[in-house]
Protein backbone atom coordinates (compact mmCIF):
# COMPACT_ATOMS: atom_id res chain seq x y z
CA UNK A 1 0.00 0.00 0.00
CA UNK A 2 2.94 2.05 0.31
CA UNK A 3 3.56 2.31 -2.97
CA UNK A 4 0.08 4.29 -3.79
CA UNK A 5 1.20 7.00 -1.48
CA UNK A 6 1.74 10.08 -2.60
CA UNK A 7 5.53 11.13 -1.87
CA UNK A 8 6.36 14.70 -0.83
CA UNK A 9 8.84 15.89 -3.33
CA UNK A 10 12.70 17.03 -2.37
CA UNK A 11 14.62 19.17 -3.46
CA UNK A 12 18.63 18.20 -2.90
CA UNK A 13 20.77 21.37 -2.75
CA UNK A 14 24.36 19.64 -2.38
CA UNK A 15 24.37 19.27 -6.13
CA UNK A 16 22.97 22.51 -6.69
CA UNK A 17 26.20 23.57 -4.26
CA UNK A 18 28.59 22.05 -6.20
CA UNK A 19 27.67 23.32 -9.53
CA UNK A 20 27.51 26.93 -8.29
CA UNK A 21 31.24 26.27 -6.88
CA UNK A 22 32.02 25.01 -10.37
CA UNK A 23 30.63 28.21 -12.23
CA UNK A 24 32.27 30.74 -9.81
CA UNK A 25 35.93 28.86 -10.25
CA UNK A 26 35.73 28.89 -13.98
CA UNK A 27 34.40 32.77 -14.39
CA UNK A 28 37.42 33.70 -11.91
CA UNK A 29 39.60 31.84 -14.31
CA UNK A 30 38.41 33.20 -16.88
CA UNK A 31 38.46 36.44 -15.28
CA UNK A 32 41.94 36.76 -14.60
CA UNK A 33 42.52 35.34 -18.18
CA UNK A 34 41.03 38.57 -19.47
CA UNK A 35 43.03 40.69 -17.35
CA UNK A 36 46.10 41.98 -19.92
CA UNK A 37 49.23 42.46 -18.82
CA UNK A 38 50.53 46.09 -19.09
CA UNK A 39 53.06 47.36 -20.52
CA UNK A 40 55.39 48.65 -23.15
CA UNK A 41 57.14 46.29 -25.68
CA UNK A 42 60.73 46.59 -25.51
CA UNK A 43 64.01 44.64 -26.39
CA UNK A 44 65.48 43.93 -23.78
CA UNK A 45 69.88 43.10 -23.55
CA UNK A 46 70.48 39.32 -22.55
CA UNK A 47 71.96 37.66 -19.45
CA UNK A 48 73.72 34.59 -18.96
CA UNK A 49 73.44 35.00 -15.25
CA UNK A 50 69.80 36.84 -15.07
CA UNK A 51 67.94 36.01 -12.32
CA UNK A 52 64.15 35.89 -11.43
CA UNK A 53 63.55 38.59 -9.27
CA UNK A 54 60.30 39.50 -6.88
CA UNK A 55 57.84 41.67 -8.52
CA UNK A 56 59.13 45.55 -8.34
CA UNK A 57 56.83 48.05 -6.99
CA UNK A 58 57.47 50.44 -10.06
CA UNK A 59 58.90 49.28 -13.54
CA UNK A 60 60.61 52.38 -15.14
CA UNK A 61 61.33 51.40 -19.12
CA UNK A 62 64.14 53.25 -21.04
CA UNK A 63 63.33 53.36 -24.32
CA UNK A 64 66.45 53.31 -27.45
CA UNK A 65 66.13 57.40 -27.67
CA UNK A 66 66.22 58.05 -24.25
CA UNK A 67 62.92 58.43 -23.37
CA UNK A 68 61.41 56.79 -19.98
CA UNK A 69 57.83 55.39 -19.74
CA UNK A 70 56.11 54.56 -16.12
CA UNK A 71 52.67 52.90 -16.08
CA UNK A 72 52.26 53.72 -19.59
CA UNK A 73 52.95 57.36 -19.66
CA UNK A 74 56.18 59.21 -21.04
CA UNK A 75 58.10 61.09 -17.95
CA UNK A 76 60.98 63.36 -17.64
CA UNK A 77 63.64 62.28 -15.62
CA UNK A 78 62.54 64.86 -13.18
CA UNK A 79 59.33 63.43 -12.65
CA UNK A 80 60.15 60.03 -12.28
CA UNK A 81 62.41 61.45 -9.63
CA UNK A 82 59.52 63.40 -7.73
CA UNK A 83 57.09 60.38 -8.67
CA UNK A 84 59.53 58.18 -6.71
CA UNK A 85 60.45 60.17 -3.88
CA UNK A 86 56.40 60.19 -2.57
CA UNK A 87 55.95 57.44 -0.10
CA UNK A 88 58.77 55.80 1.39
CA UNK A 89 60.90 55.81 -1.15
CA UNK A 90 63.54 53.28 0.46
CA UNK A 91 61.13 50.45 0.85
CA UNK A 92 60.43 50.66 -2.89
CA UNK A 93 61.53 48.34 -5.89
CA UNK A 94 62.36 49.50 -9.34
CA UNK A 95 62.97 47.70 -12.14
CA UNK A 96 64.66 49.42 -15.01
CA UNK A 97 63.75 48.04 -18.67
CA UNK A 98 66.35 49.39 -20.92
CA UNK A 99 66.10 48.84 -24.25
CA UNK A 100 69.14 46.58 -25.84
CA UNK A 101 70.28 49.46 -27.66
CA UNK A 102 69.75 52.20 -24.79
CA UNK A 103 73.33 53.80 -24.24
CA UNK A 104 75.14 53.04 -21.16
CA UNK A 105 74.34 56.99 -20.29
CA UNK A 106 70.83 56.73 -20.64
CA UNK A 107 70.75 53.91 -18.03
CA UNK A 108 72.99 55.75 -15.85
CA UNK A 109 70.94 58.77 -15.83
CA UNK A 110 67.91 56.40 -14.93
CA UNK A 111 69.59 54.86 -12.16
CA UNK A 112 70.68 58.53 -10.98
CA UNK A 113 66.77 59.71 -10.99
CA UNK A 114 66.24 56.86 -8.74
CA UNK A 115 68.38 57.53 -6.20
CA UNK A 116 67.78 60.83 -5.86
CA UNK A 117 64.44 60.05 -4.96
CA UNK A 118 66.50 57.48 -1.95
CA UNK A 119 65.09 54.34 -3.86
CA UNK A 120 67.54 51.71 -2.44
CA UNK A 121 66.45 48.12 -4.42
CA UNK A 122 67.16 48.57 -8.12
CA UNK A 123 66.85 45.96 -10.40
CA UNK A 124 67.82 45.73 -13.91
CA UNK A 125 65.38 43.85 -16.40
CA UNK A 126 67.22 41.25 -18.79
CA UNK A 127 66.03 38.26 -21.13
CA UNK A 128 68.10 34.58 -19.96
CA UNK A 129 70.48 33.99 -22.93
CA UNK A 130 70.73 30.86 -24.56
CA UNK A 131 74.10 28.93 -24.30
Amino acid sequence: MRYFETRKARIEIVPMIDIMFFLLVFFVMITLRMIPATGVASQLPQSGTAEQMPPPSVIVTLQQDGGVIVEDLPITLEELTRRLSVGEAAKKAVTIAGAASASVQQLMSVIDACRRAGVKQIGLAATKAER
